[in-house]
Order: C-alpha cells, then sequence, then structure tokens
C-alpha cells in the first residue's frame, strides 16, 4: 500500500491522480496496474470506476497496436504479455519525461538535485561538502537520501533520485556504475590499547571485543576467513553514528576505513594500526542512469565538478601507532 500511495505522490506537479490516465497520463494508470495486478484496486487507488480503468487501458493497447494484460474470464490478477512487460520500463521513461516537463513551468534559477548516499558517506565524508555548497554561490537545491547501497539501485532505477554514491556494484541494466576512490581499512582500539604495535594480526585480536560494522560485501567474506563463526563479535552495528556510542570499554576495537576512523576521531581518542593480513580496501561507487532526466543533467555535472574538487582536497592521512583525536576525559 506504500508503494502505491508512493506512485500517487510522484504524480507531475498539479496533476490530480485520478485524472492520471487521462490523455496522455495512461502510461501512469498502466505503471498503477503493474503494481497493484488489479483493475479493481487501480480504479479504487485512483478514485475512478473499473470500467473507465479498462477503457483506458484498452485505447492505450489500441494506440501501441499490440496487447498489455492477458484477459481471461475468472482471472482476477492481472497479467502481463511480453510485450507489456517491456513496456514497464518505457512507461517509466514517459512518466519521468512528464514530470521534466511539468517542472519546466515552475523553473527558477535554483535548481534542484536529488542525491542518494549511504549513512557512512553522507556522515564521514559528504556532510562537510554538502555544507560548502549551502555557502557557496552554487544555485543546488540538495535533496539528500540517505539508504542502504541496494536500495539506491533501485530508486535510482525510478529516477527518484538523480545521482548516487554505493558501496556495492551491482548490475542494472539502465545503471552506470564507476569507482569514485578506494579507502584502507585499519585496526582501531582505545586510547590505551591492549595491543601497543604499528601492525596486528587478527589472531592477536580478541573477537568478543568486537564492534562490528559490515563496511561492504567484500569485508564480511574477509572477516569470516580470520575470524571463527562461533565467536561473536561484542555487537554489531549498522550505522557509524553508533561507533562512539557503544563503545564501553577500553578493550573493545573495530576495523573501520579511513573516512570513518577520523569521523569516530571528533569524538574520542583512538589509537590506530596497520592490520599485517590486510582487508580488502571499500571501494566507492559513483551510480547515476544510462537515460538521465533532461532538467537534472546540468545539476549533476555541476555537483560532480564540486565533488571531484573536494575529493582532491580531503584528508586520508590516518596518524598510525600513535594516540589522535578529540580528548575527553571520560572516554578510555
Amino acid at each position: 500500500a506504500s508503494a502505491l500511495r508512493a506512485l500517487v505522490e510522484r504524480c507531475p506537479v498539479g496533476v490530480d491522480p485520478a485524472n492520471i490516465a487521462s490523455g496522455d497520463l495512461r502510461q501512469g494508470r498502466f505503471l498503477t496496474i503493474v503494481h497493484t495486478r488489479s483493475i479493481t484496486k487501480t480504479a479504487e487507488l485512483l478514485f475512478l470506476s473499473q470500467p473507465t480503468v479498462s477503457h483506458r487501458l484498452l485505447s492505450l493497447e489500441k494506440e501501441l497496436n499490440f496487447p498489455l494484460v492477458i484477459r481471461q474470464k475468472g482471472h482476477k490478477r492481472v497479467e502481463l504479455t511480453g510485450r507489456g512487460t517491456e513496456f514497464i520500463t518505457i512507461a517509466q521513461r514517459w512518466m519521468s519525461l512528464w514530470k521534466e516537463t511539468q517542472a519546466l513551468h515552475h523553473n527558477s534559477e535554483r535548481v534542484n538535485l536529488l542525491v542518494g548516499c549511504t549513512d557512512s558517506l553522507n556522515t564521514a565524508l559528504f556532510a562537510p561538502l554538502y555544507t560548502r555548497i549551502q555557502n557557496s554561490d552554487s544555485n543546488l537545491n540538495l535533496c539528500i537520501c540517505t539508504r542502504q547501497s541496494s536500495e539506491l539501485y533501485a530508486i535510482l532505477n525510478t529516477h527518484d533520485i538523480d545521482i548516487g554514491f554505493v558501496y556495492h556494484n551491482l548490475h542494472y541494466k539502465n545503471i552506470v556504475s564507476e569507482q569514485l576512490f578506494a579507502e584502507k581499512l585499519y585496526l582501531v582500539q582505545s586510547r590505551t590499547p591492549f595491543i601497543d604495535k604499528p601492525a596486528v594480526h587478527t589472531d592477536e585480536l580478541n573477537p568478543e571485543k568486537e564492534i562490528y560494522l559490515g563496511w561492504d560485501n567484500n569485508f564480511p567474506i574477509w572477516h569470516d576467513r580470520w575470524f571463527p563463526g562461533a565467536l561473536r563479535p561484542h555487537i554489531i552495528i549498522d550505522t557509524i553514528t553508533l561507533m562512539s556510542r557503544v563503545w564501553q570499554s577500553p578493550d573493545n576495537w573495530l576495523i573501520a576505513p579511513e573516512s570513518a576512523i577520523l569521523e569516530l576521531a571528533k569524538t574520542r581518542e583512538v589509537f590506530v594500526s596497520e592490520i599485517i593480513n590486510t582487508p580488502p580496501p571499500r571501494i566507492c561507487y559513483k551510480i547515476k542512469h544510462k537515460y538521465p532526466k533532461l532538467t537534472s543533467e546540468l545539476a549533476v555535472s555541476e555537483f560532480e565538478a564540486l565533488l571531484c574538487e573536494f575529493l582532491k582536497k580531503r584528508a586520508t592521512n590516518i596518524p598510525l601507532n600513535r594516540v589522535f583525536g578529540k580528548r575527553t576525559d571520560s572516554l578510555w
């Protein structure tokens, strides 16, 4: 139901959902049928009669000169034909272009950009970039969407964001991915480290004291290789904002990439060492749609230029084998 409501909410500016199937918006009604798999539910959702929904669908099929759905007596669930399935992508692109056309009526000097990122990227790396853009003379209006990597591919595929940054390189027919940067992972201990060495092997670590965060697809594979499955980490988290909060003992430790370590050092002192049996680097990918929205192409280009300049100047030097970070007496 939430997905259906979201579909209605994404109607073009000034378009009543009840009129989504009229005139040139029949593709929108078709997409609603695809989601509901029911003429009845589509009619209820759009506050229309079933005959109206059926008539508009038939009208679209006549215009296309091929059937979109399989019509069988006694079957309430709508099944798509082969061409109907292929037409989904075309209808989505058409609706995206329609929304862009409507947006031209409300155009201003400022342009909107929908950016999708993972939590760790937004918190540890991109937040200063967003602030810099806000304080500059850029004409970008940023809308920041925080999701898991797999979710970002899905919402980029439907043009709900204009550009995304992820840690998983997945295959989507209409999405192009490009490696943006790679980060090395290190061992992080408290300011009173129980292993005071510049380089540590995982065999020296107590898994029961670990604060674990699965940084990407490769890290859990590496982790399972070097740590017995029977010994679970002290605590497993899924957001870097919890790293410092759950660190309750001087014996706790974690393995983290450069940007996350620098973020952690803003709230506590840490001791960082190399890992002898080195984890794979965490790779960040930039993802964009093969068929970008016309109204966002310039905004995406401007953001990419600002990002490129920002990444050139970002700090990546991690002080090794010594304590660094914010001094807080109550923390180890």
